[in-house]
């Protein structure tokens, strides 16, 4: 017994040592992400029960943090820039799922919050509708295992892609905001590659994850549940209100550029988080069939995305 403590006691040691390393400039997002899969594979993850109502929390506080580090008529202009992308790809992304899902004949909710998560802003978007549309529990399991192995792949991929076609920092932002599901893997692929790809990245994600809103109302007509209520993403605002007070009051001129890096280091801290989720376990339930899904519409997206980008910005 006296060494199953030693041993437990040693683990949670080894994850705070790893955590506050993933707060220091020597680790950058996708390192953070890897470090924390790396652990959870050779030594488990000691918090994972209570890990997870953090995560979000930690996700939300990084992102308003990152609004101090942005000027309303930047914001304006991002947000202008990816509207008509925006609505273009979550259109698309949400009919070629239904048509997907019935082709492969997978379970409706499951298609679906695979669907909504490539769609919007992955964890989130999935989360939002789950208590609408009403999946088992493994569903839900299965559509967040999927939608966070494909944005610890895509962290490692954007930014190499992006550099191998020598994308603008604008381009790099905008493709990054429509073709990354979740909005932590796409600050952390875009911090990776500039100050300017962030700033576009965050705010076009976020106007972006307003969309759960209607597509929630949508959700409830298709699946025909009056009395479900609609997760509306609080802190999107309170981001709003750290870019309005960055632009009107001089002071935080000052406090800017220190605020912006306490977020940027909680946001590697949140992928550490994420990765130290995520085990071989967890990859192994994952069905050839919703895999697939997935997949082809993170392939579409991310293409489809990037072909527009090149072609039209």
């Amino acid at each position: 017994m006296k060494d199953f403590i030693l041993n437990e006691k040693s683990k949670k040691i080894i994850f705070i040592v790893l955590a506050v390393i993933c707060l220091t400039p020597v680790v950058s997002s996708p390192i953070a992400l890897l470090l924390g899969f790396i652990l959870a594979v050779c030594n488990g993850n000691p918090f994972e029960k209570s890990l997870h109502q953090y995560i979000h929390l930690l996700l939300q506080i990084s992102i308003v943090g990152l609004g101090f580090g942005l000027k309303l008529n930047e914001a304006l202009e991002a947000g202008k820039s990816g509207l008509l992308l925006t609505v273009i790809s979550i259109f698309t992304v949400m009919t070629l799922g239904y048509f997907m899902g019935k082709f492969l004949r997978l379970e409706r909710p499951l298609s679906y919050l695979i669907s909504v998560g490539t769609a919007i802003c992955g964890g989130s978007a999935i989360a939002a509708t789950s208590p609408i549309i009403k999946p088992n529990t493994k569903q839900i399991s299965l559509a967040l295992a999927i939608v966070f192995t494909l944005n610890s792949i895509a962290l490692f991929v954007y930014p190499a892609i992006g550099h191998f076609l020598h994308l603008t920092q604008e381009q790099f932002g905008l493709w990054c905001a429509v073709g990354i599901h979740d909005t932590s893997s796409v600050v952390g692929a875009a911090s990776k590659y500039g100050n300017e790809a962030l700033e576009i990245a965050t705010t076009v994600k976020l106007a972006r994850a307003l969309w759960i809103i209607p597509v929630s109302l949508i959700t409830m007509f298709i699946f025909k549940n009056k009395e479900s209520k609609i997760k509306i993403p609080w802190f999107i605002g309170y981001f709003i209100l750290a870019i309005l007070l960055n632009t009107y009051f001089p002071i935080f001129d000052q406090l800017s550029s220190g605020i912006t890096h306490i977020a940027k280091s909680g946001l590697n801290l949140t992928l550490f988080f994420i990765g130290s989720t995520l085990s071989i376990q967890t990859l192994k339930t994952i069905g050839l069939k919703p895999l697939t899904l997935a997949v082809f519409l993170w392939g579409f997206i991310s293409v489809g995305s990037l072909l527009f980008i090149l072609n039209f910005d």
